[in-house]
């Protein structure tokens, strides 16, 4: 221990260090991006345990992701000094609520052996559903179903807690699944990722004994990512918050990005109100980023009202100023890009270190296309996951049918495949049967065998799987689950099937296979196995080999790198247009945040870009799939003394004819840019704050277009319209006519 303290707290600053000394009550920990919050945390977490204010296991830390968990018990055991009996609860909501749930499974009827859905099997179950049930899938899709479901859940809802209107056939039919689809998952001994935390909660709310242990064991609580909570889950710690308030939260309410999955940022905003006596410490100094780009970002989040206020800052030099480049369309936007990454950034840094962030998935397409003709290695983050991967789906479905006989999703994967002569006829009849005789489909296959209901040839392909099945079963006591895994796969035939295939496909497929061979041999057991890869939330990619990141803001959060490009920034693109017609100024602010997390991603250099037309879905040999676009609003409100505006790019598409009619750009010059670039005297920007048009707010006017509408904001000689048929547009004044006696 060093004269100032223990060791641990000597490279904290001030505030960090104050962050973890203040131990008892209710603490929100402000902790701006790049501030170290982690680091934070995981000291913390020490301080408590080498103070001796409790044991281990009595702290409870939840983190946003499985991999911040795994990296904060590795630093805390690199920094606790001697052994320790118990380790602190440190996972995610769902990974901790698993092993509640797995502790207390009776509870709500199941057993600890409990299988957990993803997204495709629950798909999958709804569909049988409706099958089932008769009800028209084209006018209810599974996937708005999974849906309500999910926001249902969220909201800690269960089937017999939710009102319909008598009027809203859509929602009652959806709750009509929903009550079936959870009688299906409980007979099946299933629950997807919601039920996780759903179940825990009705738990605690049911059974006194059991939340009250909970309470008294967890002395302290840490909570990380906390403004990207939700109304479950904040319920969730209420119940097990012990009468001491000790609570610590961290996060950052300008990066709160997931309200289209449920996060509520007024779970950080209303913390102080919720807990008395709230001690609050802001994390402001920031170790990652330039001042330049750090002064971009906080221009830009300046702009929100909902928000709690802190300004970040560094001790680092200004660095480049933040590149604002004009591109004729999305072509010459992924061209230009290249040829900075090529010409310039590959020669200072890693490209490993260099990342493309995209508002919208689709958006990769032509960064993709140009990449691969300039021979520009690239990876895309967030594609299909691994253990999404249809060979791989495969084989867990075999293991988890040798787990437990009653996963119906399983058996109905693997009954034929590879093809045994049992296709839907029979998969339906087998249905038919199960839901007479209110049996698992496996237990039913087993009874068909001994009728006449099956013809010969589908009747041994059965009685062979299912023997095969009892096999494996009875083996999986016996064998390493590494081994088991080749037995399944090699006697059932699915290996072979790969072979015989002969197609690149195939090789691939294998190869996926070996890998997931590999992956198995990181568990002890093949419980513990099929348990993790259940619980895995974050992107599982190959980060192997040096090539440049593309993927959305969302997928980014969390990551850092040395050079970001955030191409695409119009409006319409970002701010989005459709979550602006949906939540309007609410969804601006959510919006900006994204932005702002997509800034605060750049360490050294930050390029962002916008098109002056835009190639939307559509003929793609037809011109009237070209949009001509303006640039987001969201670069009004940056700082000007921290960008760099460079000139606009010449058009590459000269054969191409684009409409005028809607107001926006023309090739090669947007209008919208005019007040950005310099005059003769290349001293001053025009700046449009003031109304430089003959229109006024609340008029009502015309656009041939986009029909009739009122101003609402006026910048310059832009106007924004709130029209009738179309929602909020941008639009330039001479496109316009004002609407007399109206």
């Amino acid at each position: 221990m060093s004269a100032t303290g223990p060791n641990y707290l000597n490279t904290l600053n001030n505030q960090q260090k104050e962050a973890v000394l203040h131990t008892d009550g209710p603490l929100l920990i402000l902790a701006g991006a790049g501030s170290g919050k982690t680091k934070v945390l995981t000291t913390r977490v020490t301080h408590l345990i080498q103070s001796k204010k409790c044991f281990s296991n009595q702290i409870l830390c939840v983190t946003f992701t499985n991999k911040a968990a795994n990296e904060m018990r590795e630093r805390v055991q690199g920094l606790v000094v001697g052994n320790t009996n118990s380790v602190p609860w440190l996972g995610t909501f769902h990974s901790i609520s698993n092993k509640i749930l797995r502790k207390h499974a009776e509870a709500v009827g199941l057993k600890p052996s409990f299988t957990i859905l993803d997204t495709l099997d629950q798909l999958k179950l709804i569909k049988n559903i409706l099958a089932a049930e008769n009800i028209d899938i084209k006018k209810n899709p599974p996937k708005l179903i999974a849906h309500l479901i999910d926001h249902w859940k969220n909201k800690a809802l269960t089937p017999s807690e939710i009102k319909t209107s008598p009027s809203d056939y859509s929602k009652i039919n959806a709750l009509k699944i929903y009550r079936i689809y959870q009688e299906r998952l409980k007979m099946m001994n299933c629950v997807d990722f919601g039920d996780l935390i759903l179940h825990c909660v009705t738990i605690f709310k049911n059974f006194k004994e059991i939340r009250e242990s909970f309470k008294r064991n967890f002395k302290y609580i840490l909570v990380d990512e906390f403004q990207d909570t939700n109304f479950i889950q904040n319920l969730w710690l209420n119940y097990i918050t012990g009468d001491t308030k000790n609570i610590c939260v961290v996060g950052d309410d300008d990066q709160s990005i997931y309200s289209w999955r449920g996060a509520e940022v007024k779970n950080i905003l209303d913390f102080e109100k919720n807990f008395s006596n709230t001690k609050t410490i802001k994390l402001e100094q920031n170790y990652r980023s330039t001042k330049n780009i750090l002064n971009t970002a906080s221009s830009l989040i300046s702009n929100n009202d909902d928000r709690l206020g802190k300004k970040i800052w560094s001790d680092f030099s200004d660095g480049e100023k933040v590149w604002i480049n004009s591109y004729s369309d999305g072509r010459d936007e992924a061209s230009g890009t290249s040829d900075i990454i090529e010409k310039e950034l590959a020669k200072q840094f890693s490209l490993n270190n260099i990342s493309i962030l995209v508002r919208a998935s689709f958006q990769t397409r032509e960064f993709e296309e140009r990449f691969i003709r300039i021979g520009l290695p690239y990876r895309v983050i967030g594609g299909v996951k691994f253990y999404e991967r249809a060979e791989i789906k495969d084989a867990l479905c075999y293991l988890r049918l040798i787990h437990q006989k009653n996963d119906d999703l399983a058996f109905e994967r693997i009954v034929n495949t590879p093809k045994r002569s049992i296709g839907d006829t029979t998969l339906k009849k087998i249905h038919e049967f199960s839901r007479n005789s209110n049996q698992n489909l496996f237990d039913t296959s087993v009874s068909l065998l001994d009728g006449d209901e099956l013809k010969p040839k589908t009747k041994e392909s059965l009685k062979l799987l299912i023997k095969n099945l009892n096999q494996w079963t009875k083996l999986s006591e016996k064998l390493d689950h590494v081994e088991l895994l080749e037995r399944v796969l090699d006697e059932s035939g699915y290996t072979k099937m790969l072979i015989d295939e002969k197609s690149p496909e195939a090789e691939a497929r294998l190869e996926n296979l070996k890998e997931l061979r590999s992956s198995m041999k990181n568990y002890s057991n093949l419980i513990e196995f099929l348990e993790n890869i259940s619980l895995q939330t974050a992107i599982d990619e190959e980060w192997d080999g040096e090539k440049i990141n593309l993927m959305t803001i969302h997928a980014a959060k969390g990551l850092e790198f040395e050079c970001i490009f955030l191409p695409g920034w119009e409006e319409g693109m970002f701010p989005h247009q459709k979550s602006i017609e949906e939540k309007g100024d609410v969804a601006v602010q959510e919006e900006r945040r994204l932005a702002y997390v997509a800034i605060t991603r750049a360490k050294q250099r930050l390029f962002i870009s916008f098109a002056n037309n835009r190639k939307f879905f559509g003929n793609k040999n037809d011109n009237n799939d070209w949009m001509p676009s303006m640039p987001s609003r969201f670069i009004d409100e940056l700082d000007k003394k921290y960008l760099k505006i460079n000139e606009i790019a010449e058009d590459p598409h000269q054969d191409f004819e684009f409409s005028q009619d809607t107001g926006f750009s023309t090739i090669p010059k947007s209008p919208g840019w005019d007040r950005y670039t310099k005059t003769k005297e290349k001293t001053k920007t025009i700046n449009f704050t003031n109304n430089l048009t003959d229109f006024k707010i609340g008029q009502s006017v015309h656009h041939e277009t986009f029909g009739n509408g009122k101003i609402i904001h006026i910048d310059g000689n832009k106007l924004l319209i709130n029209f009738k048929d179309s929602g909020e547009k941008k639009v330039i004044d001479k496109y316009l006519r004002k609407i007399e006696n109206e």
